[in-house]
């Protein structure tokens, strides 16, 4: 263990909780619980720019440790979650004389003769290795030299992660001794998440067969392309493949110069993931606009446009989407359309969102809240709802994400900010681009998969019911009004009944009119232009209301 190293960090850990424990906890008990919450905003800000400043100096599992909370806002506030987004896995390279050591203790022999040339210069440099250009000879007599990258780790990084892992278990300890933290989220599960993704991650055995599955799920689609894994020349800390030199995928100007429609680039990339999330069921997780590249190629299509293919490179992080996981979005689907607020509970359960110990009558309260804002809204209405209103909604949604005992599996955290990511980069090769129009025959085919049960069936049910939903509180504000001026003529012994189907029937139909709201709001938001409140209306709607039911109750 590098002590010193261990000792910064949980200095600088420890140092935030002091500040969160006299904020947060001392002043609230002396009467000051206004000043606390007055600077809580920058106060946040200024601990999560202080993480970031520190780890782009320690490097290491900082950055990653950054990048991974980022993505939990099921866990963080935004104040934080916001300042860590877009954290860069970039720091300073090490000395050629160093890497070259890496390689040849790994290799069991010097650079000159396992390569024929090898770059001293790195084409890239991240926390956990470092990239170049190699040759190695021709497979075949006469052929040229083949164009390979080696992927090298830093020296000492496996030493660097024990210790940077070591350390969090034990803020994560001290984390879990605070009952506010302890109630809402186990911080030694989420460290032990982000440990074992980290390790697969200095594993570049595994990466290796990361690349080849993904290459294998897509060996019969000849538009897309992984580089292969040269196994002669990979170990556990040195990964060779080949050198598939392309177009990066942002630069915009480089893709239309190869006579390659972006708008073509974005639905390729959309269909390919769509592909690995449902049918495939395991995703590249980190889709950096460093990992994917554009291939022109010689030959054109049939139409006569230039033929290319997209590249992915770099699978240290994947995500997999295991049945139980599949079966519990599935039960939500199926929830939805068949009004059941029970199974939908229950898929929680399946899908592990909830920590032991959550109050579900306190969810099955919260869910009140949401109906209160949607009541008796027509369709027309939703799809006015201000831009300002829904960002508002948005924001309370995520702060009571953070209030009450739920925390999201990793692989769902990273199959959501793949997709936010993804957006953001269809966006920016089509500003065009409708998400809606190719997630329709997977979202089909996902319903289908649940015992036949049609999609169109369920929308068609969901705005049959919607329908009704909206001629319910004028008849039931008809009703109370003849019961209070004493107009209500019973005249029959049914009346009991018949109420409590009424009451039964709009329990019912609030889950329906709940994932409609955010379908139609999406909609309208993204073809005004309002892409990414549009986006997190799309994953409301599309994971089929995870996230949208955990609303305040009225206090």
């Amino acid at each position: 263990m590098l002590k010193a190293r261990y000792r910064q960090i949980l200095w600088f850990f420890g140092r935030i909780l002091i500040s969160i424990i006299f904020w947060d906890m001392f002043l609230p008990r002396i009467g000051l619980r206004r000043l606390s919450r007055r600077n809580r905003k920058a106060r946040l800000q200024g601990i999560a720019r202080n993480f970031r400043s520190q780890a782009v100096r320690m490097g290491g599992v900082m950055i990653k440790v950054g990048q991974f909370l980022s993505a939990r806002l099921d866990v963080l506030p935004r104040e934080i979650t916001d300042e860590l987004t877009g954290l860069q896995d970039e720091v300073q390279p090490e000395t050629y004389e160093d890497i070259r050591l890496v390689t040849e203790v790994e290799l069991g022999a010097s650079l000159t003769e396992r390569y024929l040339s090898f770059e001293s210069t790195p084409m890239a440099s991240a926390s956990i290795g470092q990239v170049h250009r190699a040759t190695l000879p021709p497979e075949n007599p006469g052929d040229a030299p083949r164009r390979v990258v080696v992927k090298i780790q830093r020296p000492q990084i496996d030493r660097i992660v024990m210790t940077d892992l070591a350390a969090l278990r034990v803020v994560g300890g001290w984390l879990q001794r605070y009952e506010p933290i302890r109630r809402r989220v186990s911080v030694p599960k989420l460290v032990e998440e982000f440990s074992r993704s980290t390790l697969e991650e200095i594993d570049y055995l595994h990466e290796g067969k990361n690349a080849e599955l993904f290459a294998a799920n897509f060996k019969e689609d000849a538009r897309v392309r992984v580089p292969a894994v040269v196994w002669s020349h990979t170990t556990l800390r040195v990964l060779t493949l080949e050198d598939v030199q392309a177009i990066k995928i942002t630069d915009y100007d480089a893709i239309t110069a190869a006579g390659i429609d972006r708008a073509e680039v974005a639905s390729r990339l959309f269909d390919t993931y769509l592909k690995q999330i449902f049918e495939d069921h395991f995703f590249h997780a980190d889709p950096h606009p460093g990992n994917l590249f554009i291939l022109p190629l010689e030959e054109t299509t049939a139409d006569g446009r230039r033929a290319w293919q997209l590249v992915f490179v770099d699978f240290g992080m994947t995500g997999d989407l295991p049945s139980k996981t599949l079966t519990g979005l599935r039960e939500i689907l199926i929830g939805v359309g068949l009004k059941d607020a029970g199974r939908i509970i229950h898929a929680y359960q399946t899908l592990e969102i909830l920590l032991p110990g959550a109050d579900l009558s306190l969810l099955e309260k919260a869910t009140a809240r949401v109906f209160d804002r949607m009541w008796g809204k027509t369709a027309p209405e939703l799809m006015k709802m201000h831009q300002s209103e829904a960002m508002a909604f948005l924001q309370e949604f995520n702060d009571l994400i953070f209030d009450l005992p739920f925390q999201v599996p990793e692989n769902l955290v990273l199959l959501v900010r793949c997709l936010g990511i993804l957006s953001g980069m269809c966006t920016g090769l089509d500003m065009n681009f409708n998400v809606w129009t190719g997630i329709a025959p997977y979202a089909q085919k996902l319903a289908g998969e649940a015992g036949g049960l049609d999609w169109k069936s369920i929308l068609a049910e969901v705005g049959e019911f919607a329908r009704l939903l909206i001629s319910l509180p004028r008849k039931a504000e008809t009703l109370l009004q003849k019961m209070e001026q004493g107009r209500l003529e019973v005249q029959t012994p049914q009346l009991t009944e018949q109420t409590t189907r009424l009451q039964i029937g709009v329990q019912r139909l609030t889950a329906a009119v709940v994932f409609a709201a955010f379908l139609l709001a999406g909609t309208q938001l993204y073809t005004n232009g309002a892409t990414d409140l549009a986006i997190a209306a799309a994953i409301a709607a599309g994971l089929a209301l995870v996230w949208v039911l955990f609303a305040r109750p009225p206090r």
